[in-house]
């Protein structure tokens, strides 16, 4: 299955970075021209094992904005950037992302990587063996209500993915994501 899963993973990858090479171009440029700053934001992730590693997403906050989880902030909307609620109901936001999972810091499919200081999440998927599992693009939590679970919940069906996890599993979380993508389903700011 990890074999399957890792050529799935940098096969798709690849491709999908050649396919979307363009609309990236485009995303980049788009940030740069609409608020000051780079056009990615390189925030500090929990991957395997815990380890720290550093994820590429689109920027859609300002430089100014506190390195936590945006639900931790008082009023995420005053740090938006003018395009920032747009790239991330439609996701755009994450395909950096890419580049981690091609280089084997990601999967497609797995729990979704928590902040470096989001305590509380990865003491929970510590206890639960969620972290010997690689980060994930997407996941089951992700389809099931992305930004509107609760951590416990969150935890339970990463460990649910845990126990479960298949690449006909992965597969069905896939297109259940590009449905959710579509609808913007589980996006709160």
């Amino acid at each position: 299955m990890a074999i399957l899963k890792r050529v799935f993973d940098f096969s798709l990858a690849s491709l999908a970075g050649i396919a979307l090479l363009v609309p990236m171009i485009v995303v980049a440029v788009a940030v740069r021209l609409t608020s000051p700053g780079p056009a990615l934001y390189w925030s500090q992730r929990v991957g395997r094992y815990n380890r720290i590693f550093l994820m590429p997403k689109f920027r859609t906050m300002r430089t100014d904005t506190p390195a936590v989880a945006t639900h931790l902030l008082q009023d995420p909307q005053t740090y938006m950037t003018p395009i920032g609620s747009f790239l991330r109901k439609t996701s755009l936001d994450e395909l950096p992302q890419l580049l981690c999972i091609i280089v084997g810091e990601m999967s497609f499919v797995g729990p979704r990587p928590a902040l470096f200081n989001q305590y509380d999440l990865i003491a929970l998927r510590t206890e639960r063996g969620v972290s010997t599992m690689l980060p994930g693009l997407t996941g089951w939590a992700q389809v099931n209500g992305r930004d509107e679970l609760p951590i416990p919940e969150k935890v339970a069906l990463d460990e649910e993915y845990l126990r479960r996890r298949s690449f006909l599993f992965d597969i069905r979380i896939l297109f259940s994501t590009a449905a959710a993508v579509f609808t913007g389903a589980g996006v709160t700011h």
